[in-house]
Formats: C-alpha cells, structure tokens, sequence
C-alpha cells in the first residue's frame, strides 16, 4: 500500500512539475519533473521485483486512472469563476492547469508505453538472469521504459511550446538524465526497498 501510495504520489507531482521547462547555460533543457520521475520509476521496479508484473500492471492503470482525476478537477478549479481582489492568484492557477492536461496527455502516452515495458522487461531479465544481478534489471528495463516514454511526453507536451533545438535537447538531455539518477540514486534505493520488504514479508 506504502508503496503504490507513493508511486501513484510521484507521478502526479512529476506531472504538475512539469508545467516549468528548466534551462541551464542555454544548453540543457528538460521538464522540472524530469527530477522526480525516476523515482517513479523506481518503486515501479520495486512493485515488478516482489509482486511481479501482474500486480504492477493493476497499479500502472491505477495511477493512469488518478492522472485523469487529477486533470479533471483541477480543470473544475479553472472553470470556476474568482472574486476579483483574488485575481491574480486565480490567473496563476489558471496559467499552470490550462497546461496541465497537454503535459498529462503527454505523460499517460509516455507512462503507459514505458512503465508497461519497464516492468515486462525487468520481469524477463529476472527469468533470465534467475534472479541474480538486480542493477541490471532495474537500469537495462529502465533504458528501455525511459526511451519509450521519453519520446511520446516530450512531443506531445513540448512540440509548437518550445524551439525544435529545444525540442531536441529536451530529449536527449530527460533521456539521459532520467536514468543517470535512475543508475546512482533509484537502483540504491531500490536494493534497500526491495531488501527492507522483504525481511518484513519473512517476518510476517
């Protein structure tokens, strides 16, 4: 439960995230969600790793099904008419979720192509690795679900918004960059999780 609470939680806050597109030295681009979804990512590979790929596929429409409530009654909040004195904050609040649902459809593109193919893969390296060597599972199906999802959410959300350099450097760089963190912080944290539910699942 821990565990789906906190993945369906990433998720949504990686998609409100991803509203800003962060530059630095004119050179890198990506979404500021871009620092959040490994980590999705991660307890995604959690899920696969100790409930198999039966009960992460139930969570992943689980959490497509929240980002479509997300978009809708955050799109209610937009529709809903504002004292006038409260004015500047309605428009600030109207400025980020009129984007909202692009970047969401983006994203359920995204999420449903790499997060199903990420735990279809990690589930075959682990049968074919018998179960040995789980960096490997969670940074090979990674590469995998990041190429997949990275592709689709960039387009759909950035394509028309940003310069097709930018376009261009938002794909490389969140590809990269997704799992880099994935490699140096997500698989870590992923051993310890993994461990963690294990001794309780024994001791249970």
């Amino acid at each position: 439960m821990v565990v789906t609470a906190l993945f369906v939680t990433l998720y949504l806050v990686s998609n409100i995230m991803a509203v800003k597109v962060i530059g630095i030295a004119d050179l890198f681009y990506f979404d500021a969600g871009t620092i959040t979804f490994p980590f999705a990512y991660m307890l995604g590979d959690v899920l696969t790793e100790i409930w198999g790929y039966r009960t992460a596929r139930k969570i992943i429409w689980l959490t497509f099904v929240c980002n479509i409530i997300l978009v809708a009654c955050t799109q209610v909040g937009v529709w809903l008419t504002s004292p006038e004195y409260f004015g500047e904050t309605a428009n600030a609040y109207n400025h980020v979720f009129n984007y909202v649902p692009r970047i969401v459809l983006g994203s359920l593109s995204g999420f449903l192509l790499g997060e199903l193919s990420n735990a279809w893969f990690m589930e075959k390296i682990k049968i074919k690795t018998r179960g040995r060597w789980l960096w490997l599972r969670t940074i090979g199906s990674s590469a995998i679900g990041y190429l997949f999802d990275t592709l689709p959410f960039v387009l759909i959300a950035f394509l028309g918004v940003v310069s097709t350099r930018e376009l261009f450097m938002m794909l490389a760089f969140q590809y990269c960059a997704k799992l880099l963190i994935e490699a140096v912080f997500g698989t870590p944290l992923a051993y310890a999780a993994i461990n963690y539910i294990k001794r309780r699942l024994k001791a249970a």
